[in-house]
């Protein structure tokens, strides 16, 4: 059951091919409490949607699932590490398509310096009226 076929498609949501490299990525429905009933895929692209539109999540609109709901997931999976392993495993993938390492092997870290002024302060404002 795809429930995106009930609702308006957004350029947010996952392809089918995009699906089922995630799906498997997700941990499973747990088995204490009540059955899952909402649709996941629908909550990954609810999330997707607010990341990529910027909106605050009580704002989401109403076709995808409640914003709560979602919010929920997007924590819960933060917080168990889900996020960061659907990144590595799909970073893997594109870099051994590209006929690369697995893994990076060198990372670079860019830094920029600004020069300041210090301008604004109690004494620096006197001295100008002066």
């Amino acid at each position: 059951m795809q429930a995106q076929n009930k609702r308006k498609s957004y350029e947010t949501d996952l392809t089918d091919r995009q699906w089922n490299v995630i799906a498997p990525l997700l941990p499973p429905p747990s088995k204490e409490g009540k059955p899952r009933r909402v649709d996941i895929r629908e909550v990954i692209n609810a999330i997707f949607y607010v990341l990529k539109s910027g909106c605050p999540w009580r704002l989401l609109p109403n076709d995808f699932p409640k914003w709560q709901l979602v919010y929920y997931y997007f924590c819960r999976w933060k917080k168990q590490g889900v996020w960061k392993n659907i990144h590595d495993s799909v970073r893997a993938k594109v870099r051994e398509k590209e006929g690369r390492n697995k893994e990076p092997s060198a990372g670079i870290i860019d830094s920029q310096s600004v020069k300041t002024v210090k301008k604004g302060d109690l004494v620096a404002m006197m001295l100008v009226r002066r």
